[in-house]
C-alpha cells in the first residue's frame, strides 16, 4: 500500500518541528515548508494526500493557499493550523472545503488524531468512488441496472448488435425497460449523433398513424393547411424505436414493410419518393409469434424486424437484481428529492423481495420514489409503502412458502396487522407509550408486551 504524503506548511520553524516530531509515529511521509509559494510548486510536483496549512502566513494567508490547493489538488485533505483570535477564519476555512483545523497550542496526540481522520475521511470518499465505477461497470450498463445472469446477457448482447445496422426487436412486458435498452443500442451505435425517435403505437389513434409516420402534403386532406414531416423522415441517419409495434393495423405494417424494404416512402397527397435510411428498434409485450398464427401480424414484417431478438424478463423473474434496484433508485431520487435516504428497513426489504411487480422496473422505481417522499427517517418503513403492496407480497410469501391452511394463513395475516398498526401508532404519538396506549384502548403492560413481541424499539419513533 502506498504511504500517504503529508505536507506541512507554516512560516514559524519551530511549529513545522513539533507537526513533523507528533506525525513521526504515524505511517507517513511528511515534508514540511516554510515558503507558501514553495509549497505550491510543491503541490504541481507530488500526489499530497493530507496538506496541514498555518492560517497566518506573510506571502500568503491560509484561505487563499486553501483555494489554491482545491484549484490544483481537488482530492487533497487540508486541514488548518490556527490560533485563537482566527477561530472563526477557520471555521469559515471548513465552509470553503478544509477538513478541519487544529487550534494552537496543540498536543501531538491532538495533532495526529486530527491527520488520521483527515485520511481515513479520504480513504472513504475514495472507496466510495471506486466502489460506485465498479458498480457501474459491472452492473449498471447506461440507465439499466442489473446483476442477474439474464440483465448480464442483454448487456452483452447491447454491446454486439449495436455498431452493426441490424434491426432489433425486444419482447417483454410492460415496464421492464426495453426504451433504455433501444436508446442504449442508439447511444452505442454508429447513429448515436443522429435522433432516436420512440414512437408508441398503442398512443396513437388509427386514424392518424399513417400521417404521424408519413406526414403530408399542403391540401392532402381538409385539416393539412401546411407540409408536415413524418416520425421517419425524421428520423433519417438515426434510429425508429417502434414501442407496441403489435398494436399496428395490417394496413399500416404493409406500408412500414415497404418503407424497410425500398427505404423510400410518399407524404400523404406527394408524388415524389423520399429515401429514408433508419434503423429500426422494435418491441412488443405480446406472444408475437402467437400474432403472427393468428395473422394479427403480418409474417413478412416479423421476418424484416426479426434480426436479432432480445427477450426482456420481468423483474418477478429475476429477483437478484431486487437489492441493487433498490440501492441505485434510493441513491437517484434521495439526491433528486434533497432528502438523505439511507435505504429500506428489513421489513420493506422483504417486502420487495415478495412482491410479484406486475408493473416491472416502472412499478418498482415509483415505490422507491413515493417511499422517500413520504418517509420521515433515515430508512424508508413499512408505513412509507402503500398497504396493498405489502399484504400482496405476504400472500405471495405465504404461497411461495407453502403455507395454505386457514389458521397458518390467518396467523401470518394477523401478525403482519399487528405490527404495521404498532409502527403507525407509535409514529403518530412519537415514541409516547401512553398515549398510544390510550389511542389503542389496551393497558399500557399489554402495548408493552406487543413492543417486545416485534421487538419495536420506542426511541425509534421519537425523532
Amino acid at each position: 500500500m502506498k504511504i500517504p504524503k503529508v505536507l506541512i506548511v507554516d512560516d514559524e520553524p519551530d511549529m513545522l518541528e513539533v507537526c513533523e516530531d507528533a506525525l513521526k509515529r504515524l505511517d507517513l511521509s511528511v515534508s514540511t515548508e516554510a515558503n507558501v509559494l514553495n509549497a505550491l510548486e510543491m503541490l504541481n510536483k507530488n500526489d499530497w494526500a493530507l496538506v496541514l496549512v498555518d492560517l497566518k502566513m506573510p506571502e500568503m494567508d491560509g484561505i487563499s493557499f486553501l483555494k489554491k490547493v482545491l484549484e490544483i489538488s481537488p482530492e487533497t485533505m487540508v486541514c488548518m493550523i490556527t490560533g485563537y483570535p482566527t477561530v472563526e477564519t477557520a471555521v469559515e476555512a471548513i465552509k470553503l472545503g478544509a477538513y478541519d483545523y487544529v487550534i494552537k497550542p496543540f498536543t501531538p496526540e491532538q495533532i495526529r488524531v486530527v491527520v488520521k481522520r483527515a485520511l481515513e475521511q479520504k480513504y472513504l470518499r475514495e472507496e466510495n468512488v471506486f466502489l460506485r465505477r465498479h458498480f457501474e461497470q459491472t452492473y449498471k450498463f447506461d440507465n439499466i441496472v442489473g446483476k442477474s445472469q439474464p440483465m448480464q446477457k442483454i448487456f452483452e448482447l447491447i454491446n454486439q448488435v449495436a455498431p452493426t445496422d441490424s434491426d432489433v426487436l425486444l419482447i417483454g412486458e410492460s415496464g421492464t425497460g426495453k426504451e433504455l435498452i433501444a436508446r442504449s443500442i442508439h447511444t452505442r451505435s454508429n447513429r448515436k449523433d443522429r435522433p432516436f425517435v420512440p414512437v408508441d403505437c398503442s398512443a396513437i389513434p388509427e386514424n392518424l398513424m399513417e400521417s404521424e409516420f408519413f406526414g403530408y402534403e399542403k391540401g392532402a386532406f381538409t385539416d393539412a393547411s401546411t407540409s408536415r414531416m413524418g416520425l421517419l423522415e425524421f428520423a433519417h441517419k438515426g434510429t425508429f424505436f417502434l414501442d407496441e409495434i403489435c398494436e399496428l393495423s395490417l394496413s399500416l405494417q404493409a406500408k412500414l414493410l415497404r418503407t424497410l424494404q425500398e427505404r423510400s416512402f410518399r407524404r400523404i397527397g406527394a408524388r415524389e419518393e423520399k429515401r429514408v435510411d433508419v434503423r429500426v428498434i422494435a418491441a412488443t409485450n405480446r406472444d408475437i409469434d402467437e400474432e403472427v398464427k393468428e395473422k394479427r401480424f403480418r409474417a413478412d414484417l416479423y421476418y424484416r424486424i426479426n434480426v436479432v431478438k432480445i427477450y426482456v424478463l420481468p423483474l418477478r423473474e429475476r429477483r437478484e437484481d431486487i437489492e441493487l434496484l433498490t440501492e441505485y433508485f434510493v441513491d437517484r431520487y434521495s439526491r433528486e428529492i434533497g432528502k438523505p435516504i439511507k435505504g429500506v428497513d428489513k421489513d420493506v426489504k422483504e417486502v420487495l423481495l415478495n412482491y410479484s411487480w406486475p408493473g416491472n422496473v416502472r412499478e418498482f422505481q415509483n415505490i422507491i420514489k413515493r417511499g422517500i417522499i413520504l418517509t420521515q427517517n433515515e430508512y424508508i418503513k413499512l408505513s412509507d409503502i402503500p398497504n396493498e403492496i405489502a399484504v400482496l407480497a405476504g400472500k405471495e410469501k405465504v404461497q411461495n412458502q407453502g403455507i395454505s391452511g386457514f389458521f397458518e394463513l390467518r396467523s401470518h395475516e394477523m401478525a403482519k396487522f399487528e405490527r404495521e398498526y404498532l409502527e403507525k401508532l407509535l409514529t403518530r404519538f412519537k415514541g409516547d407509550v401512553s398515549e398510544a396506549a390510550k389511542e389503542a384502548k389496551l393497558p399500557k403492560g399489554t402495548l408493552y408486551r406487543f413492543l417486545k413481541k416485534y421487538k419495536l424499539r420506542t426511541d425509534n419513533f421519537r425523532k
